[in-house]
């Protein structure tokens, strides 16, 4: 089957809206690869923290994330051959992977590499620009969203779960904070594709929002 014929639902979404479940359960049901774009960023920020970049070097920065050596296995997430799926989410590494996802050279190399996950039978991706720059042709495109206030609850939950340390407060300072980054960034913008599916996501369970995104694409 030609690439270009590999169907593919973006879901793209502000930090903690839901997107990441949603599309780990869509590609489940599925049997579809699933790109978590978003955990690319925060690789190449824990391997930029590792190293001791400058964050202020976008040219040492961007030569990290063209050679990093990802790999996704069911729901673990491996940087070489250590497992990471814990580490990329403390908030230092979401809060970096939040400044250098705004330079157009960290983008520009990982763009490829975000390319080359589709692949038979199809794939869900999840991040904040699927849908309008890396699979504008995309068979289905859905945008997520949800109030600051459930996203930080959903935020706070997570980190709890993971045995990290949490402060409401803080989290909803921090997702403001990084929604004013996403959104108003020169390059690639979070912002939904004028042909995708909003779907708020404030008073739904995550199995509510799996339905409804494949109810979506089995009438697509």
């Amino acid at each position: 089957m030609p690439n270009s014929t590999i169907p593919v639902i973006t879901i793209d979404g502000p930090t903690a809206s839901g997107k990441g479940t949603v599309a780990h359960k869509v590609a489940d049901r599925l049997g579809f690869h699933l790109l978590d774009s978003g955990a690319l960023y925060r690789l190449s920020a824990l391997s930029a923290l590792r190293r001791g970049i400058d964050l202020g070097d976008e040219h040492a920065l961007a030569k990290v994330a063209e050679h990093l050596p990802v790999r996704f296995n069911g729901g673990h997430i491996y940087l070489g051959t250590e497992e990471v799926s814990n580490a990329i989410r403390a908030e230092e590494v979401g809060n970096t992977a939040s400044r250098i996802a705004a330079l157009p050279a960290v983008r520009h190399a990982l763009f490829g590499l975000q390319l080359s996950f589709r692949e038979t039978p199809g794939l869900v991706a999840d991040g904040r620009d699927m849908g309008t720059v890396i699979f504008p042709g995309a068979r289905l495109k859905v945008f997520l969203t949800a109030s600051v206030e459930a996203r930080a609850q959903r935020r706070y939950k997570q980190l709890i779960d993971k045995g990290f340390s949490a402060s409401m407060d803080d989290l909803l300072a921090d997702l403001q904070s990084r929604d004013a980054r996403d959104t108003g960034r020169a390059v690639a913008p979070l912002a939904p594709a004028e042909d995708a599916h909003l779907l708020d996501t404030s008073g739904m369970t995550a199995e509510e929002a799996v339905e409804q995104v494949l109810a979506w694409y089995a009438h697509r």
